[in-house]
């Protein structure tokens, strides 16, 4: 199929922007079946403030810990996650202690 570029209006700010011939094969191969309703500044502009934004975690505050008691030395340890109970958790340098044993097999 031949593409020809498009101009569209954009939702948010309506200023008309082009829909690329490139853009519309692209879009095509992934399946996309609706074309663009925002210009790429105002994509660009609700992708990072929408949280959807695959760097790291920005402006999300402190992360929430929890105390475990290590598998490994016994000792109180914090852990980023909810312990589920199904596998053993450990300190810091426990942790570390057996991901290099188990790098050597």
């Amino acid at each position: 199929m031949a593409y020809t570029d498009k101009t569209l209006a954009c939702r948010d700010c309506g200023n008309d922007f082009i829909f690329t011939a490139g853009e519309q094969e692209f879009h095509a191969m992934k399946g996309f079946t609706n074309s663009p309703v925002r210009c790429p500044q105002c994509r660009a502009a609700r992708k990072s403030t929408s949280g959807f934004s695959s760097g790291p975690r920005r402006d999300a505050g402190p992360r929430e810990m929890h105390t475990v008691t290590c598998a490994g030395c016994g000792k109180p340890a914090q852990v980023p996650f909810v312990p589920r109970g199904d596998k053993p958790v450990y300190c810091s340098d426990c942790f570390q202690n057996q991901r290099s044993s188990s790098s050597r097999w």
